[in-house]
């Protein structure tokens, strides 16, 4: 019996339709979770300025990063490979605070190659975590926060991340324990860690931790490097928790506004994001605002939660009025609240007066002239005599590059931090000194007058 055109074409079909079915079967929830989760996983990479000099200036507190011999310095620049992750559409990345620690150049890259500058929101470095953010042409995919207050010892769960520049990996494993603490030193301490034997490497810092649905759980941070399979993730409620403080609009653009936003997601429909506390007599107060409403809409965009509701106040411009779609005890309500601009401090003369260090902004000039591509700090004008940074060794020409925790790169961003300041607290400072070949970074305690 002869073969027929038609028998040829039924076998392939049959034969095409065996292989789909063996494809479906062998789709596991973590082919699952990755193929949806991972174009929302970035890789980053981070340009760092080091040195090998030991110290500068005579009995100076400034020490390098390397304990190496004093002779002929050498700087160069390091790059470093960490992960990172989406949580809004808008641009909005979060990782580890230690991945972009130092960094002078910040660059995310996505999985379809993409690569795009980041520009740093926001850092906690006592928890851990940075809120970065890139301007993109599109609406980028992001992951969905899941809760990490009923997480199961034994439960699935998968990493994606950039272990060794390897990019856009998956390893899986399973929640080992749970409310584990790591000790780096008597300041240093993270508590409250979920530990899972899912192979995180150096570079996974600051990528997700998914469970099989594709939800967020966790942010991955250090492993112990001692040991096999034993690594740690921040639980993604201290970072739901975190937020709404991290990003503080009246903070970051200092405007007045005078909501401070809940952590908590009240049940309501529409979805929306609970109000904490109103400053009284700030704009909002004003208006009517009062803490207990929800927030479940500004400016006609829903806010189902914090970030969009964040997103709309990091694009809006200081006198510009928002109108709130509010719920109050079943009853919706639009409340019109004007964002007032705060009149800058004069930060510079705060600067001068609490430390005695004069610093100006850099200027394009300056820039070209450090091989700098966009301002890390305020530079160093001068210092006063007989001040403790002039004891501590700071001169015209250096930068402070972080005041407080906090990213200073213009005299804007230092106001509000500085505006903080009372007599006697200790402040952190960072420093970093370029000066021809030599390249320091340091760190000072330096004590408010």
């Amino acid at each position: 019996m002869g073969v027929t055109a038609a028998g040829i074409v039924g076998a392939l079909v049959c034969s095409a339709a065996r292989a789909q079915d063996a494809a479906a079967q062998r789709i596991t929830p973590a082919v699952r979770v990755f193929r949806e989760c991972s174009p929302a996983v970035v890789n980053l990479s981070t340009t760092t300025i080091v040195t090998m000099q030991r110290r500068f200036g005579v009995e100076s507190i400034f020490e390098d990063i390397f304990d190496l011999p004093a002779a002929r310095p050498r700087s160069f620049k390091t790059n470093s490979v960490g992960s990172g992750f989406v949580i809004h559409e808008g641009g909005y990345i979060v990782t580890n605070a230690h991945v972009i620690d130092r960094a002078s150049e910040i660059k995310v890259t996505f999985a379809d190659g993409t690569e795009l500058p980041a520009e740093e929101i926001a850092r906690d470095r006592r928890h851990d975590l940075a809120v970065l953010k890139v301007d993109a042409d599109r609406p980028l995919p992001f992951l969905r926060m899941g809760r990490s207050d009923d997480l199961m010892p034994g439960e699935t769960v998968i990493a994606i991340g950039n272990p060794f520049g390897y990019q856009h990996t998956i390893t899986t494993g399973i929640i080992s324990a749970l409310d584990r603490e790591l000790r780096f030193s008597r300041d240093q301490v993270y508590s409250g860690l979920i530990q899972t034997d899912a192979s995180i490497n150096p570079g996974n810092s600051g990528g997700p931790l998914l469970n099989v649905l594709g939800e967020l759980i966790g942010i991955n941070t250090a492993i112990r490097g001692d040991a096999q399979n034993i690594g740690f993730a921040i639980p993604v409620d201290r970072l739901h928790d975190l937020l709404p403080a991290m990003l503080d609009i009246q903070r970051l653009r200092r405007v007045e506004f005078g909501i401070h936003f809940d952590s908590k997601e009240p049940r309501t429909n529409p979805p929306g994001i609970a109000i904490r506390s109103v400053d009284p007599g700030s704009p909002a107060h004003e208006a009517g605002v009062r803490a207990g409403d929800v927030v479940v809409g500004i400016n006609d965009t829903a806010t189902p939660r914090f970030m969009e509701a964040f997103s709309v106040l990091h694009h809006a411009r200081p006198g510009n009025t928002l109108r709130l779609d509010l719920l109050r005890g079943g009853e919706r309500s639009v409340r019109p609240v004007k964002m007032l601009a705060i009149p800058e401090l004069d930060s510079a003369a705060l600067m001068a007066r609490r430390f005695g260090i004069h610093v100006r902004e850099l200027n394009p000039a300056d820039l070209r002239r450090r091989g700098l591509r966009r301002a890390i700090g305020l530079e160093v004008k001068s210092v006063e005599p007989g001040t403790q940074a002039a004891e501590a060794g700071l001169s015209a020409g250096d930068l402070i590059t972080l005041f407080g925790g906090w990213p200073v790169t213009s005299l804007a961003a230092l106001g509000p931090l500085i505006e903080q300041v009372n007599s006697g607290d200790l402040i952190p400072v960072h420093v970093l000194r370029i000066d021809g070949e030599r390249l320091i970074r340091a760190e000072l305690a330096l004590q408010a007058k």
